[in-house]
This record gives structure tokens, sequence and C-alpha cells, in this order.
């Protein structure tokens, strides 16, 4: 007992030096989220998030990932700074975590070292780790370690941290101390609930990632179903209004980490010069940062969204312009913002694309953005 907790101690320290704000350990257990995971998986809550299917065994069971497992250990990195999000329509809002640089390479880096000093401390100890990249329940063995409990929200939070951080995991062969998890306090609280602008939880504790702006913006591939585009606004890659609401997060812990600060093109870009990159431009601008993962095509989708959402007739002529561009999503989705914004130039515009289209959806587009610039005029 004496050395299992010596060696706890000595991987809280290394992992303190390696830049994790907080480090604790679950046994490895059966997991009471995961039956639920198994039935919203079952209800299609997860949306084209196959991959979570295919590693569900894998995911539930650490010992599937490494034989002999006997801990999960669990770490945090805070990355909530002093700037506030940008209320201006005509500005892309990108979630807080997509700020500063990619947090895979940095946490990556990190668990990286760290592994390698648990070795040299523990010669026997062989395990793996991730950084939100592989099938584990981060969430779930995080409140099993007591680094806070999972809100209504389905995010993980603490009551002196909040919920601005980072997770990541280190299955380990080997006894550590353990944690002891921390009790639900959300009470009746439902401030998440209220302010989704999609009512993407549609219960406590029950996420609809089909309807979750994060889903969309992100992981979602084709066409943002056109009754969720609106409710949408300005946010071009992820959504934190149920953090921002979240009571809890007035105890947030903030981070001087220059690597989390906001990068100036990433805070409040204007819409209308990201609609102007081409594929080029969005892998130099995106370097080192989590909104490549939504790719170029994805990327413009919801930039187009938003510029529809900006009130703003201005924008109608870089709207205007990607009606021509090679990739249908992008056409389809500048149609419905030029629909939006309505005015002569969109409605100009749109009739010229509707002679020249050759995709069967993207005309649909045009005709319903037609059909709202009539009703507009």
């Amino acid at each position: 007992m004496e050395a299992r907790a010596r060696l706890t101690d000595a991987i809280r320290e290394a992992a303190s030096d390696e830049g994790f704000d907080r480090c604790a350990a679950a046994p490895v257990a059966a997991l009471d989220a995961a039956p639920r995971l198994r039935e919203w998986l079952r209800q299609g809550l997860h949306g084209e998030m196959a991959w979570l299917e295919r590693n569900v065994d894998r995911r539930c069971e650490p010992g599937v990932v490494v034989p002999g497992a006997r801990s999960v250990l669990m770490l945090a990195r805070d990355y909530r700074t002093h700037h506030a999000a940008t209320e201006d329509p005509r500005l892309g809002r990108l979630s807080r975590y997509a700020w500063g640089d990619e947090y895979h390479e940095v946490l990556g880096a990190a668990i990286r070292r760290l592994y390698g000093r648990i070795q040299r401390l523990c010669p026997e100890a062989v395990g793996r780790y991730y950084v939100d990249t592989g099938p584990v329940m981060e969430k779930a063995w995080a409140e099993l370690a007591g680094l806070g409990w999972i809100g209504k929200h389905t995010n993980l939070l603490g009551t002196r941290t909040g919920s601005w951080f980072f997770l990541a995991a280190i299955i380990l062969n080997v006894d550590l101390d353990y944690g002891t998890p921390e009790r639900d306090r959300c009470g009746t609280c439902r401030a998440c609930m209220d302010v989704c602008p999609t009512q993407a939880i549609v219960a406590p504790y029950v996420l609809d990632a089909r309807r979750c702006i994060s889903y969309l913006t992100i992981e979602h591939r084709g066409p943002i179903p056109r009754s969720l585009r609106e409710p949408i606004g300005n946010r071009i890659f992820g959504c934190d209004d149920c953090q921002d609401v979240c009571p809890w997060n007035r105890f947030a812990r903030m981070t001087e980490d220059p690597m989390f600060a906001p990068r100036p093109d990433n805070e409040a870009p204007s819409l209308r010069e990201l609609m102007r990159l081409d594929p080029e431009g969005f892998r130099r601008r995106f370097r080192h940062s989590p909104v490549r993962r939504a790719k170029y095509a994805g990327f413009l989708r919801n930039v187009a969204v938003a510029l529809g959402n900006s009130g703003d007739p201005a924008s109608a002529p870089v709207l205007a312009e990607r009606l021509r561009d090679d990739e249908p999503l992008i056409r389809g989705h500048c149609a419905w913002a030029l629909g939006r914004l309505g005015g002569q130039t969109a409605r100009d515009s749109l009739t010229a694309a509707r002679a020249a289209e050759t995709d069967v959806w993207v005309r649909e587009e045009i005709e319903l953005a037609l059909q709202s610039c009539a009703v507009d005029a």
C-alpha cells in the first residue's frame, strides 16, 4: 500500500511537471455509463459518428485495450482564458477550445512524456495513452476518479474547476491510489438545457448529437438541416452556450498558457474574409488548429450559414462568388444564405446560378432561396 501511494504521488508530481492541472486515478471496473452509452448508440443519437459503434466494446472495457489493466489515470488541463466571445453577427464564433493551438498536439506531447516517466518510475508498468483519440470513455473515468461529475449537458464539471478543461487518459496495468467520486450537484438547474439554440439536450444527461451545433459544424459532413441553420447563428466551429450559462463555471480556473490564448485570426474572424479562403489558404490559416477537423468544404458550409444569419446585405457578393464553387456543399449553403439576405444582388446571382446548376440538391436550395427572395421583394 505504501509503495502504491509513493508511486501515485510521484505520478501526480510528474503530471504537474508536464503541465497538467489535475491528476487522479480510477480502478478498472464496470462503468455505470457503459449501458447508457450502448442505449444512446442504439437510439442513433450519435448521428454519423460510426466509429463510436465500432469501438464500443473497447470503449467500455479497458482490459480489451490493455490486457491486465488495473487503473485508468485521468488528467485535466484548463484552457479558459479571460477573453470574451464575439457578439457581432458579422464575425465568426469558434468554440473556446479552438481559439489556440491544437490541443491534441499540445496534450499529446505532454502525455507521451508523462507515460515515459511513469515507465521509469515503475518499469513493470505497461499501458496506452489517449487524448480524445481512442476508445476511452474519458468523462466517465474522470467522474469515477473524482475529477467532477457529468452534468446535464453531458460535459464533465467540478465545483472548484467548472468545465473548461481538456481530458487525457492513460490505461495502466498497475494499481494506484484512487480518487473519490464527487456527487452530482446539478440539482434542479436546467440552464444548459434551456439555452441550447437547437434544443439538443433532449433530456437531462442526454444529448442528441444530430441537433448539437458542435456536431453539425465539426463532425457532420453533409448539408446542415434547414430547420437548424438559423439557430446556429454565427457559430462556425462548435458551440459553448451550455458551458457559458453553467453556474459552476463562475469558479472555472483560468489559464495563462500561451498555447491556449486566442490566435488573432481565431477569436473573432471576419466571415467575409473566411468565405474567400481557398483550400491552401484554409490549410495555412488553420495549421496546428482544431478547426481543420471540419475540413475545407465543411468549414465554408458553416461560414455560409453564418453569413446568411448575419443580416448583412453587403455579404451577398462574396456568397454569390461561391455559387460557382466546385463543391456542391458550399454552393447549396451559399444559395440558402443569399435567400436569407435577399436583395437584388442575391436574386440576380441565384437566377444566373439556377441556369447553370446540375446538382439536384443545389438546384433545390436555389429554388427555395429564390422563393425567399420573392417574399423579401
